[in-house]
């Protein structure tokens, strides 16, 4: 399996990484942190103080802390996407 890089996040399963919502639309999003445990086209599920948080996409931005200790900030956009969808098509761009 290809280490998990800041230039191929976006091909890679989401779902165990660490993350924090460093901005959004609405503030009551801001500052959710924990590790994503579920991934929908529009929702990231985080664990957040024990407790599961939907966060939408398309209005957040996401900072994921990848397995070497890099910070990657993701604009919501990008990821709004079926997960196998996003990674299939991910798959086919050459880095």
């Amino acid at each position: 399996m290809t280490k998990i890089t800041s230039q191929n996040l976006l091909k890679h399963e989401l779902i165990g990484l660490p993350v924090r919502v460093v901005h959004s639309t609405h503030l009551g999003y801001v500052g959710i942190s924990g590790a994503v445990v579920n991934e929908t086209q529009n929702l990231l599920l985080i664990l957040h103080g024990g407790k599961p948080k939907n966060v939408p996409k398309k209005t957040s931005v996401f900072q994921f802390s990848l397995p070497d200790g890099a910070l990657v900030e993701v604009d919501g956009v990008a990821i709004a996407k079926r997960p196998e969808d996003r990674i299939k098509k991910a798959a086919w761009r050459k880095s």
